[in-house]
């Protein structure tokens, strides 16, 4: 039995694997952490193997009583991959991103696949149907365009994410709505128009913490998996068990 856990930026993920299959899957912010998976090691005294991704940081006695309960492992950029790295800096690659092309590469073999990621960024990565990652791209999410148009002036105001129901805004508060939620929605189509002309036979997977407020409205097929870069972190401890 596996625990792959996910540190991001804001909130942490852990999920229980059994047999390739996710058992439990919890998520907390990083000061819940330790009762969180107090909570885990009860239910499943049977987890055997550890993998964390760190993009955000664990506190120093978060770290010594994870490993005080369980031996761990790190995913960086010596880990073993089930894919081929063709990224021309492949030691700036974000574990998660590396997470995300593992799954596709496990459950998409020998297709070309485009991960969506909408998160505090928004990022594209490539798998093409040889097993390649060639890139992709990062840009703002949603909360982070929303935060940053209250930021950098000087009286446009801090809006919670609010899916627009006007495409012209008639106020201040509408016209920031459109601009950031359909201006994330155009960003996503175009990127996905764009690699369905450059490649045949394109699947799209969305994930990510905003994957299901805009999946219904991305005009484009695509596949929504919340659970993608936890899958992902599964298949890589499992790849490294051999």
């Amino acid at each position: 039995m596996n625990l792959v856990i996910d540190v991001g930026n804001t909130l942490v993920k852990l999920g229980v694997f059994d047999s390739g299959k996710l058992q439990q899957k919890k998520t907390c912010i990083k000061k819940d952490f330790l009762h969180t998976l107090a909570e885990i090691s009860e239910a499943f005294p049977a987890i055997a193997y550890t993998l964390v991704s760190s993009v955000g940081n664990f506190t120093e006695h978060q770290l010594s009583r994870l490993q005080q309960k369980y031996e761990i492992s790190f995913l960086d950029h010596q880990t073993k991959i089930p894919f081929n790295n063709k990224y021309g800096t492949p030691q700036t690659l974000g574990v998660d991103r590396i997470a995300l092309i593992s799954a596709a590469a496990l459950q998409y073999a020998e297709k070309n696949v485009l991960v969506i990621d909408a998160g505090t960024c928004i990022t594209y990565d490539f798998l093409s149907s040889e097993n390649e990652y060639l890139g992709g791209a990062i840009s703002p999410g949603i909360s982070l365009r929303y935060k940053s148009l209250h930021t950098f002036t000087e009286k446009l105001p801090l809006l919670d994410v609010n899916n627009p129901k006007l495409l012209i805004g008639n106020s201040t508060t509408t016209s920031i709505h459109s601009g950031v939620v359909n201006g994330v929605l155009y960003e996503i189509d175009g990127f996905i128009d764009a690699y369905r002309k450059k490649y045949n036979n394109l699947t799209v997977i969305l994930t990510g913490g905003d994957a299901h407020f805009l999946r219904d409205s991305i005009k484009n097929d695509i596949f929504a998996n919340s659970n993608f870069l936890l899958e992902g972190l599964n298949h890589i401890l499992e790849y490294n068990k051999h």
